[in-house]
């Protein structure tokens, strides 16, 4: 295939479908899997209800579990219909749907067969990216980090800075762009800094029938209790020292004492106890940043970036600041990552997923 016998960059198309369960974003990059030379085309696929209501009720669920091929079948069709819209694309990579991660017992699960793909897309497909990982004993998660140094050295970056993703649950990358590269000691520090998302998400649905506070417009009515934040953040997750990574549903069981609460009230704790956690997280970096750029879902919620700013003691905007597209940054990043899988270069290292020694993920199929 050529992207493989090409030197230098190729036309890499990433996917990503996150545990919000929103939708399916696909975006191309340029790359040679270490420099962004382009950012390329990008679109936006939205989950029905009933397209949710399968993957939801496969959430926990390992292969051959009831329900998982149902839910399989729901992301390999979405995904070939996103995707096969795009053309000029020498490699794909498809992240699959996370329906269950358990990393102390060497296990993650991301739903959809990538052969299937690559059969139906003509072009090879990169997928199953974190079970290398988390076999030799990582957190096979996040995986981002290694795109975000090159965002940085994208952006023109020269001093520390982080970036946050807020999906279903929140994670950190602070990231030294002064190193040479991703794997090189000291460039990167990576965890996920606890629920971001996901509980508001699940308490709209269960209360009030919608899928997402939009805008934060509920929280913004309600008052969070700080006491609750308080307790929340005495879970033993916060006092691990990172790397480190969830589960959606880690925290499930803590959430159940929101539903007395009147839900503008639920929704602003929630929102507190997500912007509280990554304040708890930016304890862990190296050295203070003096930006933190917000990618995700989570940045348009202006509830929660007003809570970030008040927690934190940096700059706190979102990734449109320095020109990347925060909407389609996980996209892109399987995308990079992809072409890092076909060219035999790392994609995960001891500080961003706690796996032993840099190590490359993923398996490739062809059509």
């Amino acid at each position: 295939m050529k992207g493989e016998t090409k030197r230098g960059p190729i036309w890499a198309l990433g996917a990503m479908s996150g545990t919000s369960l929103d939708g399916v974003d696909a975006a191309m990059v340029l790359t040679d899997g270490q420099t962004i030379t382009e950012f390329g085309p990008h679109a936006y696929r939205p989950m029905s209800e009933a397209e949710r209501a399968v993957i939801r009720a496969a959430f926990g669920r390992w292969p051959g579990d009831a329900g998982v091929a149902e839910a399989a079948e729901v992301v390999e069709t979405a995904h070939a219909e996103l995707l096969s819209r795009f053309t000029g694309v020498d490699v794909v990579g498809f992240h699959g749907q996370t329906l269950a991660h358990d990393p102390a017992h060497r296990g993650t699960h991301q739903c959809g067969d990538g052969a299937v793909l690559a059969e139906v897309l003509g072009a090879p497909v990169v997928w199953d990216f974190r079970s290398n990982d988390v076999a030799m004993g990582g957190q096979g998660a996040p995986l981002a980090p290694f795109f975000h140094f090159a965002c940085a050295k994208w952006a023109g970056a020269t001093e520390p800075l982080a970036f946050l993703n807020l999906g279903g649950v929140g994670n950190l990358t602070w990231v030294d762009p002064s190193c040479p590269t991703p794997e090189t000691p000291g460039a990167l520090l990576a965890f996920d800094t606890g629920p971001a998302n996901a509980p508001i998400n699940d308490l709209m649905m269960a209360r009030l029938g919608r899928a997402q506070d939009e805008g934060g417009a509920l929280a913004a009515q309600g008052s969070s209790d700080e006491a609750a934040v308080s307790e929340f953040l005495d879970h033993p997750y916060f006092y691990k020292i990172p790397p480190k990574s969830l589960d959606r549903n880690d925290f499930s069981f803590t959430f159940r004492t929101f539903d007395e609460m009147p839900p503008q009230d639920a929704a602003a704790t929630l929102t507190a106890i997500a912007a509280a956690s990554v304040a708890r997280g930016a304890e862990h970096f190296p050295r203070p940043v003096t930006r933190i750029l917000v990618t995700g879902g989570g940045r348009h919620n202006a509830t929660m970036m007003r809570e970030l700013a008040a927690r934190l003691t940096c700059m706190v905007e979102p990734v449109e600041a320095v020109g990347l597209n925060g909407d389609m940054l996980e996209a892109q990043a399987f995308a990079y990552l992809a072409v890092r899988v076909l060219r035999g270069l790392p994609t995960s290292c001891p500080t961003t997923t706690g796996v032993p020694a840099a190590v490359g993920g993923g398996q490739i199929s062809r059509p």
